[in-house]
């Protein structure tokens, strides 16, 4: 599933312009994806690195705010999904995933 979650990633993010920062969602047991939007693109890797931003998410709710079927606020505000770091960051990811 997370092979998956990150070739998605990787296409949107590498069509969307560069967030101009780093960061996390992270799964729990260690696995996360990582966004490196510092450079000319986004960078998406699996990598867990120090980031701007780190979002706790489940791979399934994740998977659901992807496809448009939970609505991104309404899961933080549910606790479905969690924010650690700078909340100006996660609010760029409407661009990146959008």
């Amino acid at each position: 599933m997370l092979d998956a979650i990150v070739s998605e990633m990787q296409t949107k993010a590498a069509s969307a312009d560069p967030i101009g920062n780093t960061l996390k969602f992270s799964f729990g047991e260690g696995e996360c994806i990582h966004i490196d939007g510092t450079g000319d693109a986004n960078v998406v890797t699996t990598e867990d690195k120090e980031s701007d931003c780190t979002i706790n998410i489940t791979k399934e709710n994740l998977v659901e705010v992807v496809k448009g079927d939970l609505n991104p606020m309404m899961a933080v505000m549910s606790g479905k999904i969690k924010i650690d770091g700078d909340m100006g960051v996660a609010m760029k990811l409407q661009s990146l995933l959008g």
